[in-house]
This record gives C-alpha cells, sequence and structure tokens, in this order.
C-alpha cells in the first residue's frame, strides 16, 4: 500500500528569520513514542517532516509558533468516518440501526446531488480539522465520490476514502442499488483516478458497505481488486444484533466467518464497530491481523452496545477510533470518542483500571495510525515523522491543573482546546481558525444544502 505524504508550504507564520524551517518552542510535548515520552522542549519541521526534536531543533533560523502553555500531541487519526452524512445531523435521532439505515439514511444519501456532496464534506472535514483530526478513514456513498476526494484534496486532511458499494438489500432505493459490475468499475476507476494523490496526502479504500447491501459476488470482486491495487478495505461488521441475526438467517454463517470466507479479513481490512465480536472471533481477528475502528458515541445513539474493547486489545487486535458519522453521533469529535472509549472499557469491565489515559491516547491517535498503516509515517511525534501536529492549550479552568499531561488530554481537554493544527507541515488551524477552507461559508452551506437534501429525500 502506498504512505500518505505531501509537502504543502504552512501558511500565516510568524517570520523570525529567513529559514525555511518551523520551530514549535514553549510546550509540552505528549509525544506518543514507544517510550511514551513527555518533554518540555522544542520541534523543528522542515518541509512536511519533524527533523529535530530538544536543543538541535533551536539551531538555525526558523519561523516560530510559541507553544507556551500548550500541550503539543500528534494529530488524531479517526479510523471510521462518513463526510458523506455530516449534511444529515440531527435527521435520524433515536433508531435502531436497521430502521435508521432503511428510513433515514439512505433515504438521505440518495438525494445528494454534487452541490450537497461537496457541502457535507467540507462540514465534516472543517469540524475534525478545528477538533485536531489530521488522518481520516472515509466511507462515501455511492455517488458524488469525486467532491469528497476534491474537497479533502483541497483541505489539506491526510486520509482515504472510497465510495459506498451497494448491489442488493432490503430497502435500499433505488438511487443507490447499483449493479455488481458497475460497483466494481467504478471503484477500480476512482481508486486509479485518487490512490497517491495531492502528493501521496490522498489514498483510495475499498468500501463495501456491509454484508446486507452487497451480494457475494461484489464481496469476493471487491476483495480481489483490494489485494491487486494494494489499497485498504473498509466495511461494517457485528455491530447491531439485528444486523448480525439478519446475516445469519441469509447465509448461514455469522457476518465475520461471512467477511473471511469472501476474502475481507488481515491487515488491509478495517472493520467498523465490532460491538457483538465474540472471544474467540476476537483471538481469530488478531491472529489474521484484521484492524477495527471503534466507536463509542455511535454505538450508544444506535443501542448497539458497548464493544468490548479490553478483550481486543488483550488478544492484540489492532483497534482505532472514529467518530463515525453525524447522523449518529451526532459529533465528529475525537476527543468525545477518546474519552467514551476509557470510560466505557471501565463500566464494561467493572475495572477502574482498564484502559487509563495514556492508552486511550494511543488508540485515538497512534492505534488510527497502524489501523489505516500509516504508523511509520504518522501517529507519533519523532524525528523523521511527517509533521502533523496538534498544539492544545492546557490554559483553560476545565483542566487545572493540569498536572498530568495525558489525564488533561483524556478526560479534562476538549475540541475547544485546539488552538493549531498542522499537516505536513501545512498550518491548517491557526489560533482556532480554519486556513484553507471558509468556516462561516461552509456552515452557511450546510444550512441551504441540508433543507434542499432532505426535501429532495422526503422527510
Amino acid at each position: 500500500m502506498k504512505r500518505l505524504s505531501t509537502s504543502n508550504t504552512p501558511k500565516g507564520l510568524r517570520e523570525e528569520g529567513s529559514h525555511s524551517d518551523l520551530l514549535i518552542r514553549g510546550g509540552t510535548l505528549v509525544c506518543i513514542d514507544a517510550e511514551d515520552q513527555v518533554l518540555r522542549t522544542s520541534i523543528r519541521v522542515r518541509g512536511d517532516r519533524i527533523i529535530a526534536i530538544g536543543r538541535s531543533a533551536e539551531r538555525g533560523r526558523a519561523r516560530v509558533i510559541d507553544a507556551s502553555g500548550c500541550l503539543v500531541m500528534p494529530g488524531f487519526v479517526q479510523a471510521h468516518v462518513h463526510l458523506c452524512q455530516a449534511l444529515f445531523r440531527g435527521m435520524a435521532d433515536d433508531l435502531p440501526l436497521l430502521d435508521w439505515l432503511r428510513e433515514r439514511i439512505w433515504p438521505l444519501e440518495a438525494a445528494h446531488d454534487a452541490s450537497s456532496m461537496r457541502a457535507s464534506a467540507e462540514l465534516g472535514i472543517a469540524e475534525m480539522l478545528l477538533g485536531g483530526t489530521t488522518s481520516i478513514l472515509d466511507m462515501g456513498s455511492v455517488h458524488h465520490q469525486e467532491q469528497i476526494f476534491r474537497t479533502m484534496k483541497r483541505s489539506g486532511i491526510r486520509g482515504f476514502s472510497g465510495k459506498a458499494m451497494m448491489d442488493r438489500g432490503r430497502g435500499v432505493p433505488r438511487g443507490l442499488k447499483e449493479s455488481t459490475r458497475q460497483s466494481v468499475e467504478t471503484s477500480r476507476s476512482l481508486c486509479r483516478d485518487w490512490h497517491g494523490a495531492a502528493a501521496g496526502r490522498i489514498g483510495y479504500a475499498y468500501a463495501p458497505r456491509f454484508i446486507l447491501s452487497c451480494s457475494e459476488s461484489l464481496m469476493r470482486q471487491t476483495a480481489n481488486a483490494a489485494r491487486e491495487d494494494g489499497v485498504l478495505i473498509h466495511t461494517h461488521a457485528a455491530e447491531h444484533r439485528a444486523e448480525r441475526q439478519a446475516v445469519k438467517e441469509q447465509l448461514g454463517l455469522d457476518d465475520i466467518a461471512a467477511l473471511e470466507k469472501f476474502g475481507i479479513y488481515g491487515p488491509q481490512a478495517v472493520l467498523a464497530h465490532g460491538v457483538q465480536l465474540r472471544a474467540a472471533e476476537i483471538r481469530r481477528m488478531s491472529r489474521l491481523g484484521t484492524r477495527i475502528a471503534h466507536c463509542p458515541s455511535a454505538n450508544l445513539k444506535l443501542a448497539s452496545g458497548i464493544a468490548p474493547l479490553a478483550e481486543m486489545l488483550e488478544a492484540g487486535l489492532v483497534v482505532g477510533i472514529g467518530s463515525d458519522g453525524a447522523p449518529c453521533n451526532n459529533r465528529m469529535d475525537p476527543w468525545t470518542e477518546m474519552r467514551q472509549a476509557a470510560l466505557l472499557s471501565k463500566a464494561k469491565r467493572g475495572d477502574a483500571a482498564s484502559l487509563p489515559a495514556r492508552q486511550a491516547l494511543r488508540l485515538a491517535t497512534m492505534g488510527g495510525a497502524t489501523a489505516l498503516g500509516l504508523q511509520d509515517s504518522v501517529g507519533s511525534i519523532e524525528v523523521g515523522k511527517k509533521a502533523d501536529i496538534v498544539i492544545v492549550s492546557a490554559q483553560g479552568l476545565h483542566q487545572q491543573p493540569a498536572l498530568d499531561p495525558h489525564s488533561t488530554l483524556v478526560y479534562a481537554s476538549t475540541a475547544q482546546d485546539v488552538q493549531h493544527v498542522l499537516v505536513d507541515g501545512a498550518w491548517l488551524v491557526r489560533h482556532r481558525e480554519l486556513t484553507t477552507l471558509d468556516g462561516e461559508r461552509i456552515a452557511a452551506r450546510a444550512r441551504s444544502q441540508g433543507k434542499k437534501a432532505m426535501k429532495r429525500a422526503g422527510l
């Protein structure tokens, strides 16, 4: 699989010399490296890479970001989101999964046109950047996937996306149902056009939606395509009891066994949710190297349950965290998901020591990076890695006395504390203002396009 990258030049930096390097000075670094180092020191960035940490970072001229009073951390890596659904926030509340899909989400997605899809992608990316998300794994809808990729490219965010693939299923509207051949051919064409785009910052991920909306032929062909193209494959699995039961009735197999039979397993496969996984399935997935995206808030809102996160981690399963989509959350906020992951693990296990703050922060950064195959490039602050960096104020009353950086970040901080966000050394959020996107225009467009989409969907 190709690694994602880019080399944009930071915008709006305060000049302190003519050198092109960037110096982040005065903050406390929460590195998320192998030693879990916390350092009061500086970082030097050149182009898209971290080139020095510590005293050597101070040598030579540079443009300076003053991080005094702040915690400096790697950007969040969200392992499962739906940019196509950001526009539908508040339009599908208080329904169980299958009714939520059939009565609300699928009709709304079928109502998308190019303008509403662009508005949705802009809204989701803007929210996530302001909250410190620097990399994503996104599942699009069946149509207008190009609008998502174009918005990702323009915004500067790093990530993978892919059109949703759907060729069957009860309740799937005509506007979303494709032929198997059409679904595969369109996906492969998009993969050729977009995998490695923006100098490698954007990647493709095949996205068969889930077993109930995909034929066995589609699943098998997609698994083969992902292997041939060397890219991720991203689907939903073991999310809700009713979903699992429907799969069992249809195939005579549990969904995890069916996915393995179809060829969807191993390090290229990222399965969203896994709420209903049994111990034997977790152990087998770990042996095969299959990844899981844990989405705690969405699992609660759809009454899917609480995922066995502690058991997953004990088995050695690679787990990332994601906010899922706005209609089932209703936030795309990594801070909420990280905190929920820690608290729910404690409650499910009946063990206050389950998923301590250090481990929760690692899941939300390096865990997601590993799930997406980006662990050599992002997920920690280390020399040689990409400069995907988030600077978080630790001055709020709600954070004081802020003596333990990990605890402060996981349990006390919020998206509103994020001050600066860099991806590949490009300054995408500066003093809580977006630099590549216009927040006011995005909000106005979302209100307008959201009403139009809802009307087209007949809701």
